[in-house]
């Protein structure tokens, strides 16, 4: 059954990342680093801050510093622990799929999937109540995670993974953000 989980999980990264170009590999390559997203970032600190105030904003930032150590530390357990060659480095298919960008580390799970999700599952939960379009939040994942597929560093199975920590993580992150900072609001 795993081994049918795992031939299907390669299938599907064969397929997507084949989708891929070499005329937008630079984008892709521009997507997949976070620093690029700054603009992105600071517009949802401004509005978190415009609507928590500088000091449920600032414990904001700390409680994401902390979730995103969580998810690294979690993804980089996993990584030793599982040993699953990320796609560019797998012999069986590393001739056959796009290799845009290479990477000596372990592949199962996606912590960039994880940090992402989770931190956008945080920010969601907060602002939700306040923009109507904050679920457009969740287009940063979508397309930060699928760079991933599209280089060939990630299988989708590491992104969904992924995603399901970040998820979880993120939810957890914001509940108890809500029992502690914002309890009195």
């Amino acid at each position: 059954m795993l081994e049918k989980i795992i031939q299907l999980d390669k299938e599907l990264l064969i397929y997507l990342n084949g989708l891929g170009s070499p005329t937008f590999d630079d984008l892709w390559l521009i997507i997949t680093k976070q620093v690029y997203w700054a603009p992105v970032f600071l517009f949802i600190f401004y509005l978190l801050q415009k609507k928590l105030g500088w000091k449920k904003f600032g414990y904001y930032i700390l409680f994401t510093a902390v979730l995103i150590l969580i998810c690294d530390q979690t993804a980089n357990f996993f990584k030793e622990y599982f040993h699953r060659l990320r796609p560019c480095n797998d012999e069986e298919i590393k001739g056959v799929i796009r290799v845009v960008k290479s990477s000596k580390t372990f592949s199962f799970f996606s912590a960039h999937a994880a940090n992402s999700l989770a931190t956008t599952v945080f920010a969601f939960m907060i602002l939700k109540k306040y923009y109507k379009h904050s679920y457009l939040l969740f287009l940063f994942p979508l397309i930060f995670a699928y760079s991933r597929i599209y280089l060939g560093l990630h299988f989708p199975g590491d992104i969904l993974t992924g995603y399901f920590f970040g998820v979880i993580f993120g939810f957890i992150c914001y509940k108890i953000y809500r029992k502690y900072i914002l309890k009195n609001s």
